[in-house]
């Protein structure tokens, strides 16, 4: 299951703790609530960790190729100070 999938399954499940109607309910639809939350994070952490290695092995090939702008770009975009020239 991807990412917004998770989001909107734990929004549905956000809404089923605001309806029901007993306190057994509630707790009940909390706990589901706080599973599909933990799936969430989960997805987030994994998506980061896939997107930094694609962009690590992007550096590592540019290092073998001798393509030092690419290179820097990357390494710029890794860092968080990368923005696009108008």
């Amino acid at each position: 299951m991807k990412t917004p999938d998770w989001i909107k399954e734990g929004k549905n499940k956000k809404t089923a703790i605001n309806n029901s109607r007993t306190r057994k309910e509630e707790v009940k639809s909390q706990a589901e609530h706080t599973e599909a939350n933990k799936q969430v994070n989960k997805s987030i952490i994994t998506g980061k960790h896939k997107y930094v290695e694609d962009i690590a092995t992007t550096e590592d090939k540019a290092v073998r190729e001798g393509n030092i702008k690419q290179l820097y770009d990357k390494m710029r975009k890794l860092a968080g100070k990368y923005s696009k020239l108008e």
